[in-house]
């Protein structure tokens, strides 16, 4: 039986060479991406910045509505197609997108190294990455094994075949699927498939390539569970994040207890931060999770 530990974890990352968080405050972060800089929103950002003056080459402004709307307003000239950063072994484009991300989300970079070094000693790990973006998370467990990649969005998985490509990965055993995330998972489980490990990070409204209607509160509990039954006894994790939503970590942590009360291994739920950069860091929190592993 999974033990469920109720006391919060704390994964943070301190960035890297092409990734920094320079300092927040006042609802915003200041960012480095390779030799752009940024701000963006930031609302967890509730102390006062530690430099006074940004300089920046460029901000994202927030529309009035709160479903993510607003535009960059760039001071410095930034390229258009995007520029490119890494993450260990890893190339991948960076881009001001119209949804205030640059193409990937730096905060995962102590996740993906978390499922390597979870699937260590298991080799040629099957994995599946359910709402995987532009890939990042994809490419750092292909290191492990074959990756089935999914996401709605035809332009990301275009994107993600592209940063494989960049990174010398073209060849690895990646399958890159343009699906609804909760009814491949569905699917997967009337095939009778399973997984070593699974990584999903939903986002709290989306839709389909067929115009489905994802509702992060209405979708959660069955997706986690599907997901749960392609896993047994043998396989290693399942990482699940969740962003700007009204609920708690130890909310997840006690779906994925209730669910995985009959597998062996470890049930844990915390944050995700990112440390600032210099002299006074702060950590600033930027999601929740919960996870559930086997160390075997």
């Amino acid at each position: 039986m999974a033990e469920f530990r109720r006391e919060p974890v704390l994964m943070a990352g301190e960035g890297w060479d092409d990734y920094r968080l320079l300092d927040s405050g006042h609802g915003r972060k200041w960012e480095s991406f390779g030799p752009h800089s940024f701000v963006r929103p930031e609302p967890q950002a509730l102390w006062t910045p530690r430099v006074a003056d940004w300089q920046a080459d460029g901000e994202f402004v927030p529309g009035a509505d709160e479903d993510g709307g607003g535009r960059w307003q760039l001071s410095r000239a930034v390229p258009e197609q995007g520029w490119p950063l890494a993450w260990r072994e890893a190339r991948f484009t960076a881009q001001c997108t119209p949804f205030r991300h640059l193409g990937f989300f730096p905060d995962m970079a102590p996740v993906w190294d978390w499922m390597r070094g979870t699937l260590k000693g298991k080799p040629d790990a099957q994995t599946m990455n359910l709402f995987g973006y532009t890939g990042v998370g994809t490419l750092a467990l292909s290191e492990c094994g074959p990756v089935t990649h999914v996401d709605a969005s035809k332009k990301s998985v275009a994107q993600a075949r592209e940063n494989a490509l960049a990174s010398g990965m073209e060849d690895r055993p990646i399958r890159w699927l343009v699906d609804d995330a909760a009814k491949f998972a569905a699917r997967e489980v009337r095939r009778g498939n399973r997984y070593d490990g699974i990584i999903l990070d939903p986002p709290k409204f989306g839709r389909g390539p067929k115009n489905e209607t994802w509702r992060i509160e209405e979708g959660l509990g069955p997706l986690v569970a599907d997901c749960r039954r392609l896993l047994d006894p043998d396989s290693r994790f399942l990482f699940l994040t969740v962003y700007a939503v009204r609920m708690s970590s130890l909310a997840l942590g006690g779906l994925l207890a209730e669910l995985f009360a009959d597998l062996p291994g470890v049930v844990e739920h915390g944050e995700l931060a990112v440390q600032e950069q210099g002299e006074g860091a702060r950590l600033l929190p930027t999601a929740i999770f919960a996870r559930w592993r086997n160390e075997g």
